[in-house]
């Protein structure tokens, strides 16, 4: 099983709307991909910003790449991630999860 971990950032205002947003929109979009076994869905906050952390389980690379793409370590964005991210890191960081 492979982990592939993705973190963002928000203005502390718009904590909840992107929290609701990537409910309906991408908790959906990343369950429906075969091979995607689970995920856990991070955030802390700080007085100014929401920091998210994404970590999807995926049975291997090869079905991580049917949901991102060949280039699998490149991060997957949404046209609304505009209207809420401050920052869109290029890269996510994959682990080999060997035990649990």
């Amino acid at each position: 099983m492979i982990a592939r971990i993705w973190n963002g950032k928000t203005n502390l205002e718009d904590e909840k709307a992107y929290e609701q947003f990537m409910r309906e929109r991408a908790v959906p979009d990343y369950s429906q991909t075969p091979g995607f076994v689970k995920l856990l869905f991070l955030k802390r906050t700080d007085d100014r910003f929401a920091y998210f952390e994404l970590i999807t389980f995926w049975k291997n690379v090869e079905v991580i790449k049917n949901f991102a793409g060949e280039d699998h370590e490149k991060a997957k964005y949404y046209p609304e991630d505009q209207n809420y991210l401050l920052e869109f890191p290029e890269k996510v960081i994959h682990f080999e999860v060997f035990a649990q």
